[in-house]
């Protein structure tokens, strides 16, 4: 059982569905994956139908604790990357049958 899915696998999988080579299907998932961080990068939503949508949640400053002493420590404001999954993914990852009923998000 393989533990992550890496590019390496992405293009090996998408390669003979496309009929071209695991370099030319290797180039075109980096590709893909180039867009998403850019777009993300420009503030703006990636939605993928049927699996759900990539976008960035600014966050303020606050007060956290060191983990290794307790002692209180200053969290920068920062941007984060956060993922809403589809209410069909969530079905299939549950194990809940899909019914027609579903629409992707």
């Amino acid at each position: 059982m393989r533990k992550n899915l890496t590019r390496a696998h992405l293009a090996e999988t998408v390669s003979p569905y496309l009929t071209v080579s695991r370099r030319e299907a290797a180039t075109l998932v980096d590709s893909v994956i180039c867009e998403i961080v850019d777009t993300l990068t420009r503030g703006e939503e990636v939605k993928l139908s049927g699996f759900g949508v990539f976008s960035i949640r600014s966050k303020n400053e606050r007060l956290g604790r060191n983990p290794r002493n307790g002692d209180p420590a200053r969290i920068t404001p920062r941007k984060v990357v956060v993922f809403r999954p589809s209410r069909l993914l969530k079905a299939r990852v549950a194990g809940t049958p899909v019914t027609e009923d579903f629409e992707a998000d």
